[in-house]
């Protein structure tokens, strides 16, 4: 045998006749330890039913979650939504029923010769005034202190010496608030 033939006769050791059985046996180990490697790449690249279900699962899981946390957002939404609302739609409603308030207020003033007539007229603006107080509507009437504009609008002024500079002196017609919101500004006159 050439060089060349022993070269190519330990390379492939099958293909040769002559070649020694160790060879053989090695080329054989190789050959399994490939197929091996080729069913583990193979086994990899697979994710067995198990893996599957589990990242499945694990996806699910997420979309629950952030499905969990958009509802609870929505909910505190909502919440926050109804707590704004409430108090514009009392001062909505409120302020439909302040003419009435004025009248009776007026009549409960007037001059009457029938007790029962005024007394009636009284029962029914005392009403009319706890039923605001129920609903947490406070009358704006400052006589006597600083004029403030976010509270009142100023008709007319007068001097009074008595009186310090910008107080209010007289009410032409109450205001009334809710909470930190007006319903109506008080018309007012102030001193000086």
């Amino acid at each position: 045998m050439t060089e060349k033939e022993k070269k190519k006769a330990e390379k492939e050791p099958e293909l040769n006749p002559k070649a020694e059985p160790e060879a053989a046996e090695e080329n054989k180990a190789a050959e399994a330890e490939a197929a091996e490697d080729k069913k583990e790449e193979k086994e990899e690249k697979e994710p067995t039913a198990e893996e599957k279900l589990t990242a499945e699962n694990a996806e699910l899981r997420d979309k629950y979650l952030r499905l969990l946390a958009e509802f609870d957002n929505y909910r505190k939404r909502c919440v926050k939504e109804r707590q704004e609302i409430y108090p514009d739609a009392t001062a909505h409603a409120v302020e439909a029923f302040l003419p009435l308030a004025d009248n009776f207020e007026r009549a409960a003033n007037a001059e009457s010769s029938d007790e029962k007539y005024k007394a009636g007229v009284m029962m029914i603006y005392d009403q009319l005034s706890n039923a605001f107080k129920k609903l947490g509507i406070e009358e704006i009437s400052r006589v006597g202190e600083q004029f403030d504009p976010a509270l009142e609008n100023a008709v007319s002024h007068i001097e009074d010496e008595n009186l310090g500079e910008n107080v209010v002196a007289q009410v032409y017609q109450k205001g009334y608030r809710l909470g930190d919101k007006v319903i109506r500004h008080a018309m007012v006159v102030i001193a000086n």
